[in-house]
């Protein structure tokens, strides 16, 4: 059987280029709304019908090929995919300081309290000034100051443009300005290049350390870097007695555990969240949020996956 690439379900920019690919070519998914729908498996499944291929509505590697004409998307692209869905973001996406991180925006929550959202902004108007005051416009010059001010500086900012007792949604013009940012292609670029280094290259490595091979087990580090800056050395020995109690034999056992002991070691109130999450991508579906997820619709299953290669 084919390897699935994409189905329904999935969600993400992957999505978004073949739903731009269908449209160019005449089968129109109805939108560019970066979401595998009915609409989206349909226009798949005329595709297939037209190009002499299974019409599952479901993209393998050869329709994939066919279509596309592009290689495959890469596991960091397919997990960069599924961990940006269960962070809530896209490129463009900005929330104020509902959960102590200031801002949170970017294709993985890139925040203020942590450092990244002034090292991208503070980065591209290295590069090009222009880029920034054209999201920003009258606001540019408070936002630049802010982003090289003090730490309580910069949260006393975050808390003044955050609405509502919840503190989640930023106040206008701030949130429009923060999308036309993640708009610009430099600065998509700048946020995958950053997500590849600070998060993806990590994870492959602790993915090695932990004898992961394949693409559900570099997904589940990948999102375990994202959402929980790593596995924490709590975690690791609770791993290691795990194991030592209970010897595994197959990945998906180890990926439990894993998935177990990160979520024993997060803070108590978001504990069952990252359970949830992470017990997800261990086991290849589940429910975050209240949503089902299958993971092999996103393209991550048991596939051998070199974590270093």
């Amino acid at each position: 059987m084919a390897k699935i690439l994409l189905a329904k379900g999935a969600r993400g920019e992957i999505v978004r280029k073949l739903q731009q690919r269908l449209q160019g070519l005449g089968f129109d998914p109805q939108g560019i709304d970066r979401a595998y729908g009915g609409n989206t498996q349909e226009a798949v499944r005329s595709f297939q019908q037209d190009s002499g291929l299974a019409p599952t509505g479901e993209v393998d590697v050869t329709t994939w090929a066919q279509l596309m004409g592009d290689p495959v998307p890469s596991v960091k692209d397919r997990s960069l995919q599924l961990t940006g869905t269960f962070e809530g973001h896209d490129f463009t996406l900005a929330q104020g300081n509902f959960d102590g991180a200031g801002i949170t925006w970017g294709i993985i929550g890139f925040t203020l309290q942590h450092g990244e959202l002034g090292k991208i902004i503070l980065e591209i108007n290295r590069r090009d000034p222009e880029l920034v005051r054209q999201a920003f416009g009258a606001k540019t010059d408070e936002l630049l100051t802010t982003m090289q001010s003090s730490k309580a500086k910069q949260m006393a900012f975050a808390n003044r443009i955050s609405l509502g007792a919840t503190k989640e949604r930023l106040a206008e013009p701030w949130r429009s300005a923060f999308a036309r940012f993640g708009e610009i292609p430099a600065v998509q670029a700048l946020q995958l290049e950053l997500a590849d280094r600070d998060y993806y290259q990590p994870a492959r490595h602790t993915a090695q350390n932990l004898n992961m091979k394949t693409e559900l087990g570099l997904a589940l580090i990948f999102d375990i870097h994202v959402q929980n800056g790593g596995i924490k050395e709590s975690a690791h020995k609770a791993i290691a007695r795990e194991i030592a109690e209970h010897p595994v034999t197959s990945e998906q056992e180890l990926r439990v555990i894993i998935a177990n002991a990160v979520a024993d070691n997060a803070k108590p109130k978001y504990r069952e969240d990252v359970r949830a999450r992470k017990l997800t991508i261990a086991t290849g579906s589940g429910k975050v949020h209240k949503e089902m997820f299958l993971l092999r619709n996103w393209g991550l299953d048991e596939s051998p996956c070199d974590p270093i290669g």
